[in-house]
């Protein structure tokens, strides 16, 4: 069988090449490439039902980016021993590839599309995230699927004062900042990324040098797509219109939506409420036997409510439920809410509530991370829970989908940035949310709630972190823009863009950022931030009414935790064989005890829900890695008793022979009656053998000399 394989290379200012091509494998799927860079290669197809669902009115996309094991040559752990479900993090690349093909589809195309994107080949210094993107646009332009692209997704990285496009992976972990940026030619479509406090400016510099690597790669597909033949798409009609109904609509009722709109009630659901009867009124006048496709109604009154509600702020400058554009809505903070867990805190913000628990558990409760690329445990985790009570709704609870794992992921990178180094803390920490109330920006409740919680624990961060979640509403017929701080739920379906940006009064720690506009400029880019920067200023401020800095001590219920730090050629000794000695202080202190070994030497991490049982383990591992010292003084016990002496265990692990002659002053015959076994003496360790390492004790050394007569 021949292959009419057509390669497409990139070359990159940095010298960096990425190859594409297509006509040799999954030849079925209405479009499919290769990707490669070094030995990463992404292999991605996306297939496009010829018609629509009636009755569908969406893009019904799907999106899922997995990575195969025998890539990296690995066999998957667990009983099936084969790839399942998606991994969270395989999950997150999907989301990220979706938000940046979504909004590029034609707006009336409603066709049942999916793309899938696979590793099959693993490189340990190529990220293959940052390619899933480009991968997945790749195989839309080799297709006849409408598509108003191309697009494209990288990584920059601001590395040692750096900036630099698709960073190895090695690189990665030591980056100041992280993003992942997709764009087409001309705009910016999302954002998402996490940094150490960095500024406004740097982030901007970032996202102007990402643009320009993928302009590059927009190029290299618009090439692409006229090597292979498909720059005709295919034709399809997926709306059916009723023009008289359309116009009749809008006359009559555009301006009964704006003054609803003007009224600025405070209440979500009185919003709702007034819009709907609106829509109900229009419907009563209708006969029975009426023609008229209520559907289609429905669906013109949503654009008359979300014309009305943009050209409402638009003119008069102020929002849906009365605010300024730059207003943040009314906040209370409450920590110590409940009396079990190790840390509480409930945040709201006007409608959007979240209760957050912080859980702090042992070396054992960390979270195993098994996938192609990656190996090894996570000692941080947060949670985002949205159920459908928060929003007044009927919703089966079948676990986290993609929306709440996305959610979480932004908190946990945004608080990150901020907690203590390993070395400080000695916890697994979890941190739950529960969104109560919801009506826009619940992941960002999820990171002032989880901070406040975090406090609450007794956890030393370095900052408290908040966020806040920005919209913009834009005319570019007029070129009238509003930016929106701290937008609702219906802000955001209406508006124009998305952009949640967390940090400290110091700087930036994540942001996520969705644009769903062509045109978006840096200056509206700028202002965004700035304004989001007084926003999260002023939240801080609340926050810090609750609790300014985290509590000085753990709470009651809380276990005690301690690292000590020993040896590499120690770490044998505390184990012992087969665990024996590692059990032993278990059993004797009632402690949990666990050793890990890292680079720089051993970490004992020891956990107790009592200060006694902690002291006890304590002083046993300090006396198994204490080297002893000639001329210390030790409290050491009997062990047994021979004609020459008496052997003294005088630090755990470590016996010693006092001498017959070093027990007293006087001259003994024998040791019998003198020393017990069993029996607690002090000595003095008075000589350690060079050659055999054996220790010599004297209990005379400790007694006062007799005179002489």
């Amino acid at each position: 069988m021949s292959f009419n394989v057509i390669t497409k290379k990139i070359t990159m200012p940095d010298g960096k090449e990425v190859t594409i091509e297509t006509g040799k494998l999954a030849k079925q799927a209405d479009g499919s490439v290769v990707v490669r860079s070094g030995n990463m290669m992404l292999l991605a197809t996306v297939v496009s039902s010829p018609v629509a669902k009636e009755g569908t009115d969406f893009l019904p996309l799907s999106v899922d980016y997995q990575e195969k094991f025998a890539s990296a040559g690995k066999i998957p752990g667990g009983f099936l021993r084969r790839e399942s479900k998606l991994s969270d993090y395989e999950v997150l690349v999907s989301r990220l590839v979706d938000r940046a093909l979504r909004p590029t589809f034609p707006s009336d195309y409603h066709a049942d599309t999916q793309v899938a994107i696979s590793m099959i080949s693993a490189d340990t210094e190529v990220a293959p995230d940052a390619f899933a993107g480009l991968a997945a646009a790749a195989a839309l332009a080799v297709s006849d699927i409408p598509f108003n692209g191309p697009i494209s997704e990288v990584r920059v990285a601001k590395i040692n004062g750096e900036f630099i496009v698709n960073p190895l992976y090695s690189q990665i972990d030591s980056a100041e900042m992280e993003l992942i940026v997709a764009a087409n030619a001309n705009d910016i479509l999302m954002v998402e990324g996490e940094m150490q406090e960095v500024s406004e400016e740097d982030m901007l510099t970032a996202l102007r040098l990402a643009h320009d690597a993928i302009k590059i790669h927009c190029q290299a597909l618009v090439e692409l797509t006229e090597m292979v033949g498909k720059t005709v798409k295919r034709e399809y009609n997926h709306e059916t219109h009723d023009e008289e109904l359309k116009k009749l609509l809008w006359d009559t009722y555009f301006d009964k939506y704006y003054e609803v709109a003007k009224l600025a009630n405070p209440s979500k659901s009185g919003r709702r409420e007034s819009f709907k009867a609106i829509e109900e009124e229009y419907f009563a006048t209708l006969p029975e036997d009426t023609t008229v496709s209520k559907a289609l109604a429905k669906w013109y009154f949503h654009d008359i409510e979300k014309e009305a509600v943009r050209q409402m702020v638009l003119n008069e400058r102020y929002r849906l439920d009365g605010r300024k554009l730059d207003e943040i809505r009314q906040i209370t903070c409450e920590v110590d809410y409940l009396p079990s867990p190790h840390g509480s805190a409930v945040f709201t913000r006007g409608e959007t509530q979240s209760l957050t628990t912080v859980t702090l558990g042992t070396k054992m409760d960390e979270q195993i991370v098994d996938s192609a690329m990656l190996s090894g445990y996570n000692r941080f985790m947060l949670h985002y829970n949205f159920p459908g009570f928060s929003t007044g709704e009927v919703k089966p609870n079948r676990g986290p989908g993609r929306r709440e794992i996305g959610h979480g992921n932004l908190a946990m990178r945004a608080i990150k940035k901020v907690l203590p180094p390993d070395s400080e803390n000695p916890y697994t920490i979890r941190v739950v949310s529960d969104i109560l109330e919801s009506n826009g920006s619940s992941s960002m409740a999820t990171v002032c709630a989880g901070t406040l919680a975090l406090m609450d624990a007794g956890i030393k961060i370095k900052a408290p972190v908040s966020g806040i979640a920005m919209g913009l509403i834009s005319d570019p017929k007029t070129g009238k823009y509003a930016v929106l701080s701290d937008i609702l739920g219906d802000e955001d379906h209406l508006g124009d863009m998305d952009f949640k940006v967390t940090g400290t009064e110091n700087g930036i720690t994540a942001c996520q950022m969705d644009i769903k506009v062509d045109g978006l400029s840096y200056d509206v880019l700028v202002e965004a931030l700035n304004q989001a920067k007084q926003g999260r200023l002023h939240i801080l401020g609340k926050m810090k009414e609750a609790i300014p800095t985290p509590r000085p001590e753990l709470k009651p219920q809380t276990p005690r935790a301690m690292v000590i730090k020993i040896m590499k050629e120690q770490i044998g000794a505390v184990i012992g064989p087969g665990g024996k000695v590692v059990q032993d202080i278990q059993k004797q202190s009632g402690a949990t005890v666990t050793i890990e070994e890292k680079p720089d030497g051993g970490y004992v991490s020891i956990f107790s829900a009592n200060k006694e049982s902690m002291d006890k383990a304590v002083g046993m591992v300090k006396g198994i890695v204490m080297i002893p010292e000639e001329g210390e003084i030790y409290d050491g016990v009997v062990k047994s008793i021979m004609p020459f002496g008496a052997f003294v265990e005088f630090l755990p692990g470590k016996d010693g022979l006092l001498h017959i002659s070093e027990i007293k002053w006087e001259r003994l015959e024998t040791v019998e009656g003198v020393l017990q076994i069993g029996e607690q003496v002090k000595v003095k360790l008075i000589e350690v053998d060079k050659k055999t390492g054996k220790f010599r004790l004297s209990r005379k050394a400790l007694l006062p000399k007799p005179e002489k007569n």
